[in-house]
């Protein structure tokens, strides 16, 4: 979980959170880092954010701008191809925003009184621990 600042654009801190991934394998072994694939919205659709995608051999499901569309149009033969998009893989994405909306019924989360982002985000943490053992009551 990485915290930005309150004006900064979360889509430059994707680098940094693709580095923090650590998910434990089931049968042991060493942790997995990297996704399979990353579904954003289409403000992660710089070409920074798909050229590193793609150098780390991720699949993006992120939507072009459509001022990305009439660009590459407008250049012709010269725009290129444009990028892979799997709509169905997208249409999941709503998983991800359902949790966004979670995290804000939590007032001190949702308003973010915290002044230090220590103790922002440990509130996040817990926010998602507690979510997290939510979840897992449910289960036999």
């Amino acid at each position: 979980m990485v915290v930005t600042g309150g004006q900064r654009n979360d889509g430059a801190m994707l680098e940094q959170v693709l580095d923090d991934i650590r998910a434990p394998r089931p049968g042991g072994g060493r942790p997995r880092t990297a996704p399979d694939s990353v579904a954003a919205d289409k403000a992660y659709a710089t070409g920074v954010n798909r050229r590193m995608l793609r150098a780390r051999g991720i699949k993006t499901v992120i939507p072009e701008k459509s001022t990305e569309i009439a660009s590459r149009k407008r250049k012709g033969s010269a725009g290129g191809r444009p990028p892979p998009f799997d709509t169905d893989a997208y249409k999941a994405r709503n998983v991800v925003e359902r949790s966004f909306n979670r995290i804000k019924q939590w007032r001190g989360l949702a308003t973010r009184y915290d002044k230090l982002a220590i103790t922002y985000r440990a509130g996040a943490l817990i926010h998602a621990c507690l979510t997290w053992a939510q979840l897992l009551g449910d289960t036999p």
